[in-house]
């Protein structure tokens, strides 16, 4: 079963066949794992005159009359009525001759749907009909699976399509992948039974277990599902381990000098971070950890002092940051210090073009740029490195994985696999960081540096926006400098960058001695660099933004931020941005412009960043309220997509799935591929080494 094409199934041609495929669903295998979105309970008869608005119902009756009307909409228009004197209108936007003409006076039909208020009656839109030959009292079995659908296909070929690959079932399983040793322990039904229960649930089979995925059934599949994910993270690890790199042990002396001239020290954080990571490019493996530290915790000096050691081992270094001006940033800071010791900094962007260009390709060809620092320019192909022993990631969730793996092909002597250093001021939750990125080990600067300004949060409704207005000119008055960002209002970045557009004229207009500069996500990159660059230098007063300043320069001076429609976005996002803030020695404010009314949800998560100011426990919250999806982005190519487990509902599943792979690569090597396969398919290939 698990080879047969899908194509063996009765009425499936290439058509069907096709928009099967949309759906990653090529044999009838695939066809079981396509689990049920949710559960219709079609057992029950209701008469006509109990049914309830806004209710789903099973009803039955006979066609008293029919017509095609002409409307603003041309539609077909059934009245049904039934023994009881009920009576109901059921409506047809899309049909076709051959349906009008069976939907005729004196049809007996069954009919489920949502019960509507229409203009002058009760009506179902659309519903799921059956014409029968005599008004039978016969109802479904078990509850009715509903599944995720694409165009062309209805819920009706869906379960005949199911029905066949469950007939199938029956006589051949699909094979089981996890062995008895790690699924007994857990009481969990076998594969054939869980899916054959998911399908074909009984009528007292709990609906809420169903629909929130807390069935034995389900669990039985995202227990496998995630124990796929972790052999296959397992697998990569282990790769890597046989994959060679340079041993990067260095005398110290840079580092020293460089820990010396610091105006502070490092905090007990940092220095057990950066004691790992030396520890780590001592070895002839490549490292590959993840450093996880809140907005100002210190990840740049962690950074610095892992690419001296390096340095010092003879070895380049390659420092990859998301934007031209972040980059250009870490240039200054890290020249800066390191520029006194005698190590010259290059930089590589996209705006480098010609003999310049060429210039600096020769330089890192040859060994002669040491340290090099850029944008994803870095990993294209006309970037070659000498001797690159240690990539460092900056805010790792702004790139595809294969952008960073492509980064690991840029080998140095020998062959050998550069370590990296994967750096992240959005905090991860422990859980889901356990989940995705098992892969890698994982650092956490869990203090701030003492002295740090804390950022008083409050939240303001939008009427008060003249008083909110004037506070801006105050502090601006005060030599001070400020943030507005637009938030997206509407789905769309053209009018998220029409509102930044419209809120920066209009402050323009009501503070006429300010100098106000705009950055969105239309503004070509050299312009928005040339305005963040205007702000950094003090040359502007307030900047209106998108959240395109996310991450973005530091501008101690900047002490007040405003963010308009802050219920629009997630706790993580709307830290990141208040991180822009409170960089300096003064007081910073931030200012949550909110639109009333507020949702219960909008009004926790408001009250959640304004109670807190830890990146972690945010995260956390943020994580229970809106799903692993959500607060990780959809920026990241090539993260994993789940099918059934979700990190956040599945946690508790979370170790018991690293403990199974274990024994599995331990015990099962042969079932590792199949499980992978069946699990990730070509996804997988993101990870190679």
């Amino acid at each position: 079963m698990d080879g047969l094409p899908v194509q063996s199934l009765k009425r499936v041609g290439p058509k069907v066949a096709e928009r099967l495929a949309k759906l990653g669903i090529r044999s009838v295998q695939d066809l079981l794992f396509h689990l049920p979105v949710r559960y219709q309970d079609r057992s029950r008869l209701v008469p006509i005159a109990d049914l309830c608005l806004g209710s789903e119902a099973l009803i039955q009756g006979v066609v008293e009359d029919s017509e095609i009307a002409m409307g603003r909409r041309r539609s077909l228009k059934v009245s049904l009525a039934d023994a009881g004197g009920g009576r109901i209108l059921l409506r047809f936007f899309h049909f076709s001759a051959q349906q009008a003409a069976a939907l005729k006076v004196g049809a007996a039909l069954r009919c489920y749907g949502e019960v509507r208020q229409g203009p002058a009656s009760l009506e179902m839109i659309h519903p799921e009909y059956r014409i029968q030959g005599d008004a039978s009292d016969e109802t479904e079995p078990g509850l009715t699976p509903i599944y995720p659908s694409t165009e062309g296909l209805q819920q009706a070929t869906w379960r005949g399509l199911i029905e066949q690959a469950l007939a199938l079932l029956e006589r051949q399983s699909p094979v089981e992948l996890l062995p008895q040793d790690v699924i007994a322990p857990r009481g969990l039904p076998s594969l054939r039974e869980a899916l054959s229960y998911l399908h074909r649930p009984p009528l007292e089979a709990s609906l809420d277990d169903l629909l929130e995925r807390r069935h034995p059934a389900f669990l039985r599949l995202a227990f496998e599902e995630l124990i796929a994910h972790q052999v296959s993270l397992r697998r990569l690890r282990l790769a890597q381990q046989r994959v060679s790199a340079p041993t990067l042990v260095g005398d110290g002396t840079l580092r020293e000098r460089l820990c010396a001239a610091l105006p502070f020290a490092l905090t007990a954080a940092q220095a057990r971070v950066v004691r790992e990571i030396a520890t780590d490019l001592a070895r002839p493996h490549p490292m590959q950890r993840l450093l996880q530290g809140d907005v100002g915790s210190g990840k740049t000096i962690v950074a610095a002092l892992a690419a001296l050691q390096a340095l010092e081992a003879g070895f380049q270094v390659a420092l990859m940051a998301p934007t031209e001006l972040l980059s250009e940033q870490h240039m200054r800071n890290l020249s800066a210090w390191l520029q006194p010791l005698g190590i010259a900094s290059l930089w590589l962007a996209g705006r480098h073009k010609g003999a310049e260009r060429a210039e600096r390709l020769a330089a890192i060809a040859s060994g002669t740029a040491k340290l090099v620092i850029g944008t994803h320019a870095l990993f294209q192909d006309q970037v070659e490195f000498k001797d690159l022993g240690l990539v460092i990631i900056d805010e790792q969730h702004r790139f595809g994985v294969h952008q960073r793996m492509k980064l690991r092909e840029k080998r140095g002597r020998d062959g050998a696999a550069p370590h990296q250093l994967i750096m992240t001021a959005t905090p991860i939750p422990r859980s889901l960081a356990m989940t995705l990125y098992a892969d890698l080990d994982l650092s956490v600067i869990d203090a701030l540096p003492p002295g740090r300004t804390p950022i008083t949060t409050v939240a303001v409704r939008d009427t008060r926006r003249d008083e909110v207005i004037e506070r801006v000119m105050l502090a601006c008055q005060q030599g001070r400098q400020a943030y507005w960002v637009c938030t997206l209002i509407e789905e769309s970045e053209a009018l998220e960058c029409q509102a930044a557009e419209d809120t920066a004229r209009q402050l323009s207009e009501g503070l006429p001695d300010l100098s106000v500069g705009l950055v969105h996500g239309r503004l070509k990159a050299a312009e928005r660099d040339r305005v963040m660059a205007d702000f950094a230098a003090g040359r502007l007063d307030l900047l209106v933004a998108t959240t395109v300043i996310e991450v973005g320069v530091d501008v101690p001076n900047a002490s007040l931020m405003i963010i308009e429609n802050p219920e629009r976005l997630g706790l993580a996002q709307l830290h990141q941005l208040r991180g822009r803030v409170g960089r300096g020695g003064v007081e910073s404010h931030c200012l949550l412009l909110y639109h009333a009314p507020l949702s219960e949800v909008a009004r926790e998560r408001l009250g959640i960043i304004r109670g807190s100011t830890s990146g972690f426990e945010i995260a956390e919250r943020d994580l229970a309220i809106r799903g692993a999806g959500e607060v990780l982005g959809t920026r990241q190519t090539g993260a994993i997509q789940f099918r059934v487990a979700d990190t956040v509902r599945d946690q508790q599943l979370t170790a018991p799935a690293q403990r199974a792979a274990d024994v599995i690569l331990a015990r099962h090597p042969e079932l590792v591929e199949p499980l992978i396969d069946r699990w990730l398919g070509a996804r997988e290939s993101y990870g190679q080494v």
